[in-house]
Order: C-alpha cells, then structure tokens, then sequence
C-alpha cells in the first residue's frame, strides 16, 4: 500500500559484533541491516538512520546527520568489519544518548515531534550494568527494542527494552533467520502516511507523523504562526548571520559586503581597509592622507588647499602671519627673505632690524661745501644787522 510507509524516525541500530559473532554470522546481521534499510522510507526530513558497533569498546560507524538514502546507507553498511571482544551493551547504550543523538550529530530537535528509536542486536550477556543506563535511555524518550540470537540471555534483552515488552523484544534462533524479523519490524513503524494521501494543509513539506502529520518549511524559510504555511527567513537579522559589517539577503541565504573604503577578505565574511591613498584610487592632486578606510586632500610646503580639496595653490609666504620679518618680508620663489626700511641694517638673526650707524669721518668735499654755507650765513647775518641799525 503506497499510504503505508514507515513513519519519519531518528533510528539507530546497535549491533554486537564481540568474540561470539562469528564472521559469517556478521555478515548475516549487515544483511538484515541492509534489508530494514530497504523498507525504510529514508530521507533527510524522513527517516534518518545511524548505525554502531560494539564489543569492549563502541564506535560509531555513522551517525544520523551523513547518509540521506538508501544507496549509500546500504554502501557504509557493507563496510563495517566487527570488533571482536567483550560485551559492553550499557556503555552502547550510553554512547548512542551522549554521542549520536544530538542536534549536531543529526538528531531533529524535539518541537519536530520525531520518534528517536534504538535497535540493540546481541547474542550474548551484557557485561556491564544495562539496568540504569536503559532506564536513562527511555526517561529521555529513546524507545528500545531488544533483537536476541541464539544466546543472548533473555533477561537482559527485558531489562534494555521498552514497554509494553511483548512489542520490543525479539528473539531468533540463528542469525541465518534474522532477517525474518524485518517484516515484523515493517509492520511495527508503519503508518498511514497522511502525506501521501494529499488531504494536508501544508504550504511546502508535510512530515508524516503516524496516522496525523505535520508542515515544515524548506531551508531559508520558518514555518508561519498557522503551522501551515511559511515565509523566507530574514536571513539578515541580528544573529542570523556571520557579516562584520554588512549583509545583503539573497533569495533564502545572504552574501556579506563592506562599507565604502574597505574591501572583502577571503572568508567572504570580514572587512579590511582599503588603501585609498594607491595610485590611481584618489584624485587630490598633491598629497593624499589616508584616514580609516577613506582619505583627505592635503598640500606640499608652501601651497594651501583649494575649496574643492582636492587641488592646491601657491601661498603667499609674505602675507601678514605666514612670516616672521620684523619689517620687510621679500617673496623668493616659495620661500622668503626679510629686509629693513632705510636707515635700518638687518641683523645676523636674519629676521629683526636695527638704525644705522652715521659716520663721523667727513669728506674733503663734504668740508668744503660746510665752509661755503657757514660764509654764507655769516654774510646774511650781517646785513641783517645793518639794516637793523638804520
């Protein structure tokens, strides 16, 4: 019946591959792995199955999170070679609940309402304390079922299981007929698959769920309110994504991008400054300063800035508070020199002045034309008095 398949189950086999199993008998229980694969409605939103082999110690072949379908379950199956050794059926037990079912190692979380679900395969007696390790098992809502061969001791196989024990405890004789019990367990995990029927509600992906279901969303999208339909997750929110500085939503995933002035690093997630001061990435046209991620325009020695900050003109070195010239300030090229007025020398500091100094020597010349004026205001000053005297 195409409405019968098995419901979506987080299963884990655990096989007991110690001394007692003999090679050929391993084989045996790969073959009924393989077969129960097979009636198995397997997927990433279906059934997920993990698979573990112990003896003294465990290893885990495969958890929950690696295979997706059938093809490949049954080719990792094929590969398990036993351990030989021992029978440590608590630590198994123990190893499955702190190691395989996880979130990180595939296990779906529990508002999925996903069945988490353990077969433990044995011929023999545990040889470690299963009472308590069990009871854990089930309190955290792992169902158990117990599959004894040939000489697996009964008692055992009653206290691992789950209730009600007639429905999770098996036993055959030989592992040549194990695989019978794979239609027994067929019947157990099937369900009408509401799914398939075509009478649900939900907008993308219905999880079948026994004889009800439930809606779940594709990846990038969160189911709505309603439990039926979804919407695309804002990929963008605080918390949802790795970007250091900005986060473009693409469809149902994101890209990271920079402000202006850095550029993107290689793990497509974090920012570097850019050199905005490189040939050719600014335009100032003398000096560029580079400034965390962005740049300013700046002028050589004797040229100040433009309005546009960008270009630069000459200075006028001379004007009132560019030089330090007590009283003439000369323009020489860029630069300057200072001066006196006359009557004034420069000092040695270059810059400040002082009154000259008259020589007292006089000329030959200079003598002669002083004699000439004092003959002369002698002569004036004379007639002046005779004039006065009439």
């Amino acid at each position: 019946d195409t409405a019968c398949k098995n419901r979506p189950l987080d299963l884990v086999f655990i096989v007991d591959s110690s001394r007692s199993v003999r090679p050929e008998e391993f084989e045996k229980v790969k073959i009924f792995l393989s077969e129960m694969i097979d009636t198995l409605d397997v997927g990433e939103r279906t059934t997920r199955v993990a698979v573990m082999n112990y003896a003294s110690t465990v290893k885990v072949e495969f958890p929950l999170r690696t295979y997706f379908d059938k093809a490949s379950l049954k080719e990792a199956v094929s590969r398990i070679e036993p351990l030989s050794a021992g029978t440590m059926t608590g630590l198994a037990i123990q190893t499955a609940m702190d190691e395989v079912f996880t979130e990180e190692m595939g296990t779906r979380p529990a508002a999925f309402n996903i069945p988490k679900v353990v077969i433990v395969v044995t011929d023999g007696r545990p040889q470690d304390q299963i009472q308590d390790v069990a009871a854990s098992a089930r309190t955290a809502g792992i169902e158990i079922y117990a599959v004894g061969v040939d000489r697996a001791d009964m008692q055992s196989l009653r206290i691992m299981a789950s209730e009600p024990l007639d429905e999770h405890v098996f036993y055959v004789e030989t592992y040549g007929v194990i695989k019978k019990l794979t239609s027994k367990f067929r019947e157990t995990f099937c369900a009408v698959n509401v799914c398939a029927l075509g009478t649900h509600g939900c907008q993308q992906v219905c999880v079948s769920d026994g004889a009800s279901y439930l809606c779940d969303c594709y990846e990038g999208y969160t189911l709505n309110p309603d439990k039926r339909t979804c919407s695309a997750v804002d990929t963008c929110a605080p918390g949802r994504h790795e970007c250091e500085q900005i986060c473009v939503s693409n469809n149902a995933s994101y890209v990271c991008d920079c402000y202006e002035g850095y550029t993107l690093n290689p793990d497509r997630k974090t920012c570097s400054a850019m050199d905005m001061c490189a040939p050719g990435k600014h335009d100032c046209a003398q000096v560029c300063v580079s400034n965390d991620g962005s740049y300013s325009c700046g002028c050589y020695e004797g040229y100040t800035l433009n309005p546009d900050k960008k270009t630069c003109s000459a200075a006028d070195v001379c004007a009132p508070g560019r030089h330090d010239c007590e009283q003439l300030c000369v323009r020489d090229a860029l630069s300057y020199t200072c001066d006196c007025h006359q009557g004034y020398t420069l000092n040695p500091d270059r810059k400040t002045c002082s009154r000259a100094i008259t020589s007292s020597l006089v000329t030959t010349e200079e003598s002669c034309k002083c004699e000439a004026i004092v003959a002369l205001q002698d002569s004036v000053t004379s007639r002046l008095e005779a004039l006065s005297s009439k």
